[in-house]
């Protein structure tokens, strides 16, 4: 099996999980058209990235004190995210100044502002900062601290680094999991404390996040739920979360297209199964 079939599979697995919360091995080697020996081996080898746990029979997903590599959460539900990100371009005008935390969710928003002329943008991710600056005019200031290497994001000594600056006309934040009562939070408390920082100085907060953080777990606010302007997330986001966020002052965005998104993804299986026919040997 190629390279190309093995990074296929990951992702539907990946959307699978993402939908539903747990997978099986027998549900997808039959969804894949493979053997459960090669369902196995994918799982693992995503266990091995921390992408998943595995559990008898099949997967669920990662719960633990650390995100996981930049680089693998950046491949993860990544069409969703760019729908995300360019739903929320809009919101940004030349010669803004922005705050864009170190989510890869915010990563795909800042390649859509590339071509924005006269940005500030404030941010604790390294691989954001760097991206602004080899590709755009933006004014890049990173936060100090400690580089968290495999979140690919600087945090500590930076609490009150903004004070008395002015003001941050708009903030992108990614989550871990949300709350009404406690707002937006992370995981890390670290991150925490540095995206405490970055929303304080803030005056409009988005959430931008896939609706797999709905059923996440944070332990760390870093948002109010009251200094929130809105969420942005797609449409996999259900009516009850909407409703109960509104009910709370908070307007929410399902954006449209990434119904299509998710079913092109699950429609990937199919792809596989053609091509192992056309070269399949008679």
């Amino acid at each position: 099996m190629s390279q190309r079939y093995d990074f296929v599979r990951e992702e539907v697995i990946l959307q699978e999980l993402s939908a539903h919360g747990r997978v099986t091995v027998n549900d997808l080697a039959r969804r894949l058209a493979v053997s459960t020996v090669t369902i196995r081996k994918d799982l693992d080898g995503l266990e091995q990235r921390s992408l998943l746990r595995r559990v008898r029979g099949g997967a669920v997903v990662r719960s633990t004190g650390d995100e996981g590599a930049f680089c693998e959460r950046l491949r993860q539900d990544a069409g969703l995210k760019r729908e995300l990100a360019q739903h929320a371009a809009v919101l940004v005008e030349d010669g803004d100044v922005l705050a864009i935390d170190s989510s890869t969710t915010c990563h795909y928003l800042a390649r859509e502002l590339l071509d924005r002329h006269d940005l500030v943008v404030v941010t604790n991710g390294m691989q954001t900062a760097m991206l602004l600056m080899e590709h755009s005019d933006a004014t890049v200031i990173v936060t100090g601290g400690m580089l968290r290497r495999a979140a690919g994001s600087m945090v500590g000594a930076f609490t009150d680094a903004l004070r008395g600056r002015g003001r941050i006309k708009k903030g992108f934040f990614g989550v871990t999991a949300l709350s009404t009562e406690l707002g937006l939070l992370e995981i890390s408390s670290e991150e925490a404390e540095v995206k405490k920082a970055l929303a304080a100085s803030c005056d409009r907060i988005y959430g931008l996040f896939t609706a797999s953080k709905i059923r996440g777990f944070g332990l760390y606010p870093f948002a109010g739920r009251e200094r929130i302007t809105a969420l942005i997330t797609d449409q996999q986001a259900d009516a009850g979360f909407v409703s109960a966020w509104q009910a709370a002052g908070v307007a929410v965005t399902r954006v449209e297209g990434t119904a299509a998104v998710l079913a092109n993804g699950r429609r990937a299986a199919d792809i596989i199964n053609a091509d192992q026919e056309e070269t399949e040997p008679l």
